[in-house]
């Protein structure tokens, strides 16, 4: 059963005024498409299965009825006894934190009434149970964390849970969540409301439903997958080598063609810690979120980057590059060589051991997680999936807000392009990722350079920057954290862009002379070196619908374009 949208405000859904002060005060004038159809059916105590895109409010969606009812409760029945009567399932604990921001910001004029937790703020469990003992209202954590301290007794549902929300539920099993999930369920009791998010279906999903879901109503928002070409404009650069990659990036944020800030995709953290330091080559300051970090300081990076402290982002999502060919090939083995092949297999499996242990399990930046005023999202790898390419460019053209997605692929990716291509074709089989036009001998002029940073970044120095970074966490974590506790403002002095250095930096590279800017650009573009922003004062809450931040508009993608204007073969910018 699909339910239709309500076409009414927020203060026509029945919410109490004080979740309404709640919602003027983020400057939601109006419910999203998944809000408007979600939040009646929520109140009348329906199970849920929603499907929207990423972007479009669905926390709200869910947030808004389970505080209502909790509120409904404990004035229908002051005498009632405190306990945790909501939970929250999330597939990272980045997403974690932020779900539990967005319910305390939507609580805040009735704090006194209803409490949440996020079981994602501290790492170690033995620090959340003081915090549990006081039975929150509403806890948010990840299937794993819950599940422990269900199994250690810090927590306990089975007599008081009234809502269950699974929020990213597609993520949860790709996550790996599966088995917590059907685990969990154990300690529940035989009658609860559940509200299940997701931003696709799939089979796996289908059999989740049938454990959680009794009776749901289908919410289908009539919502393409990603904003149309008037909110988000998406261009692709087919790139000849991995070098014209590099330069072709080199060239948007050295020659200040790029304006605004912006997420960079790559396929595994050693390629995320290799572009960060070949930015570094070029003095432009920029951060990873690395999965080997805690989750505090990948969740304090966020904070830093929404703040405008930086304006880069080096990550990866959650699925894994494809294999190579070579690799794949190698896979069929060949006769004789079987012994080579079990100690490839051993290797590889001890690998994959290490990186496990490595690797927070939690970590998860591609869906969920709320990147604030994001111009432009730029794959520098090809997304391995359809799902993966929707879930990064969701990161920009939230809200109202307008967004720029720019996609480099050398030959051997052009196939999953192509992918990419056919399942966002609009109506008339026109593809939605626009060649990104501009003349390459304009830049040629920066490949000298280019190839001597590229050069400079060795293996080597990618492994030393990852042990120089979890180093300098550990450092700070020892050194800093009681520091912090007593003075939490000084925080933000921790910074995430400090360039690691263990490349060989030149100088040089940072400025560039004017004979090195193309002819088109002289005049307009004053390329330099980026300085590192100052502490800044924490902002509201990003940009929503209908929100009081400034709409931006414009592409916040300059590129070369041939103009019958200009002179053959040279490129003139576009306006």
């Amino acid at each position: 059963m699909a339910a239709d949208g309500a076409g009414t405000g927020f203060e026509h859904m029945g919410l109490d005024g004080r979740l309404l002060r709640a919602v003027a005060e983020l400057g939601w004038a109006a419910p999203t498409a998944i809000q408007a159809q979600a939040i009646p059916l929520a109140l009348e105590g329906r199970d849920l299965l929603a499907r929207a895109r990423t972007g479009s409010g669905k926390t709200g969606a869910y947030g808004l009825p389970v505080l209502h009812k909790l509120l409904c409760l404990k004035e229908a029945s002051p005498a009632l006894p405190q306990a945790v009567r909501a939970l929250v399932l999330v597939p990272s604990a980045e997403l974690g934190r932020q779900v539990g921001h967005t319910l305390r910001q939507l609580s805040a004029f009735c704090a006194r009434r209803l409490r949440v937790v996020d079981l994602c703020t501290h790492s170690d469990p033995s620090a959340q149970r003081p915090v549990l003992m006081e039975q929150p209202d509403v806890v948010v954590g990840t299937p794993g964390r819950v599940l422990a301290h269900l199994g250690g007794h810090n927590l306990s549902v089975r007599h008081s849970l009234e809502l269950l929300v699974l929020d990213e539920a597609d993520l949860l099993l790709s996550f790996g969540f599966g088995d917590d999930i059907k685990a969990l369920l154990c300690h529940l009791p035989k009658i609860y409301q559940t509200l299940l998010m997701s931003a696709t279906f799939n089979p796996e999903l289908e059999a989740l439903q049938e454990l959680v879901l009794h009776n749901p109503v289908l919410v289908l928002p009539l919502e393409p997958q990603l904003p149309g070409p008037c909110q988000l404009q998406q261009f692709q650069v087919r790139c000849g080598t991995e070098e014209d990659k590099f330069l072709v990036l080199v060239a948007l944020l050295q020659l200040r063609l790029l304006r605004g800030r912006a997420l960079l995709f790559v396929g595994s953290l050693p390629r995320a810690f290799r572009l960060k330091l070949f930015l570094e080559q070029f003095g432009i300051p920029a951060c990873t979120l690395n999965s080997e970090l805690p989750a505090a300081s990948r969740c304090h990076v966020i904070s830093q980057f929404n703040r405008g402290l930086y304006d880069f982002i080096v990550c990866t999502d959650e699925e894994g590059p494809p294999e190579p060919p070579q690799r794949q090939a190698q896979k069929g083995g060949t006769p004789g060589k079987g012994k080579a092949k079990a100690k490839g297999k051993e290797q590889a499996k001890a690998k994959g051991k290490e990186q496990a242990r490595a690797k927070d399990p939690e970590y998860g930046v591609a869906r969920g997680i709320d990147f604030q005023n994001v111009s432009a999202v730029i794959n520098f790898d090809v997304p391995p999936t359809v799902e993966s390419y929707i879930h990064r460019v969701g990161r920009t053209a939230r809200g109202d807000n307008p967004g720029t997605a720019l996609t480099l692929a050398m030959p051997e990716e052009h196939e999953g392009l192509t992918r990419i291509e056919d399942a966002l074709a609009g109506e008339n089989g026109q593809s939605m990722l626009q060649p990104y036009k501009f003349c390459m001998e304009e830049i040629e002029s920066l490949r000298y350079r280019c190839r001597d940073a590229m050069r400079s970044v060795t293996k080597q120095a990618v492994k030393e920057a990852r042990l120089r970074e979890v180093r300098d966490e550990l450092l700070n974590s020892e050194k800093l954290k009681a520091y912090f506790e007593d003075n939490p403002r000084d925080l933000h002095v921790l910074r995430h862009d400090k360039p690691l250095h263990p490349a060989i930096v030149k100088p040089h590279l940072r400025n560039v002379p004017d004979y090195l800017v193309p002819p088109s650009l002289r005049g307009i573009v004053r390329p330099g070196p980026r300085k590192r922003k100052g502490p800044q004062v924490p902002r509201g809450p990003g940009p929503r619908r209908g929100g009081k931040a400034p709409h931006r508009t414009g592409n916040p993608l300059q590129s070369f374009k041939y103009s019958r204007r200009g002179a053959k073969g040279r490129a003139v910018p576009t306006p």
